[in-house]
């Protein structure tokens, strides 16, 4: 029998994306953006993205986590707008009410932007949890990559998320992602 194990990771990075959707909420409101990248032309402007962020930015490792999504069969972008609160007062954020925090000077880092509201960090951070339970019941290497999210940010592939994590797939007789140098 021949394997395309492409197609068949692919076609597993939607039952991840369901996993990451369906997961609790605060509130029970669902602020996520999730996308799937399959295409070896999607997954090459990715790498280079991240390549060039390891440049410019002198952050090496994006170079080496561009290499492992050159090597994957896709990879799943889960990200959420940080800026809008949950609307629950609770001071998590630094602020001590959701007004507070809505009038707050926006600060930019390497990759992101702050303040955040704690609940969606807390939703994105769930949702990505659920996303790799599911792969590893599937069996599909994976793991979780800032690089990845910050380079989808900034390629605009996510429209309305200011934060964004990248987990890579593939399914080979070892995993890709460990053991790197």
């Amino acid at each position: 029998m021949n394997l395309d194990l492409k197609n068949i990771v692919s076609d597993i990075a939607k039952l991840l994306a369901v996993s990451a959707k369906t997961a609790p909420k605060a509130r029970g409101i669902d602020d996520l953006e999730i996308t799937i990248l399959s295409s070896n032309d999607e997954l090459e402007k990715l790498a280079a993205k991240m390549d060039e962020l390891s440049r410019d930015e002198k952050m090496k490792f994006f170079s080496r986590d561009a290499m492992n999504v050159r090597q994957s069969h896709a990879v799943l972008l889960i990200g959420v707008k940080s800026s809008k609160p949950k609307e629950l007062d609770c001071g998590g954020c630094g602020y001590e009410t959701c007004n507070g925090f809505r009038g707050a000077n926006r600060r930019s880092g390497k990759g992101y932007s702050g303040p955040s509201c704690i609940f969606q960090l807390v939703d994105l951070g769930i949702a990505i949890g659920s996303a790799v339970k599911t792969a590893s019941i599937l069996n599909v290497d994976n793991r979780v990559m800032y690089s990845i999210g910050v380079a989808a940010l900034k390629l605009g592939l996510l429209k309305e998320s200011e934060i964004a994590f990248g987990i890579p797939l593939s399914a080979y007789g070892k995993s890709i992602y460990f053991d790197r140098k």
